[in-house]
């Protein structure tokens, strides 16, 4: 299971029991949200894309979309998600559990700065019912990410 890949992977930094399981679905941010306990927008949500035939993670918060004419501008193509049977099979996690820990090797990460209002945000950890609190720095570290981008709309208050 993705769970136990997110689990050893925290696990070598003694963080696996931070690690929350719920018994309800989180596969969606509004469900995520709700298990846990906080607004939506507080939800870290791991999208994933092709760019230029390489896989790529963008983590962003919860109340964010991509925004077309950024996401171009920072990667040069049109936004490509990954098909939903593509996900597991090149991420290592499925839809709805999809996280930035335990991945694949070879696949770059970003951090959008719609996330950086917020001291901690709740991303899931492989499986469509858990999640992990991790503030910034936390999240900047143990996602791996190459660097903090701005290729979403809609998250300004």
């Amino acid at each position: 299971m993705a769970i136990e890949k997110a689990r050893q992977f925290f696990a070598a930094y003694g963080m696996e029991n931070r690690i929350r399981e719920f018994e309800v679905s989180s596969a969606t941010v509004e469900l995520a949200a709700k298990a846990v306990g906080v607004e939506g927008k507080r939800i870290a949500k791991t999208l994933s894309f092709w760019v230029h035939e390489q896989p790529i993670l963008i983590v962003t918060a919860g109340d964010a979309k991509i925004d077309n004419a950024k996401y171009k501008a920072k990667f040069g193509a049109k936004a490509k998600m990954l098909a939903h049977d593509e996900v597991e099979t090149v991420i290592g996690h499925n839809v709805g559990g999809v996280c930035p820990f335990g991945i694949h090797e070879g696949i770059d990460v970003y951090l959008d700065i719609s996330l950086k209002r917020f001291e901690t945000v709740f991303p899931a950890c492989g499986s469509d019912n858990s999640a992990i609190e991790l503030d910034m720095e936390e999240l900047e570290r143990y996602s791996g990410s190459k660097e903090w981008i701005d290729v979403c709309k809609g998250w300004q208050e």
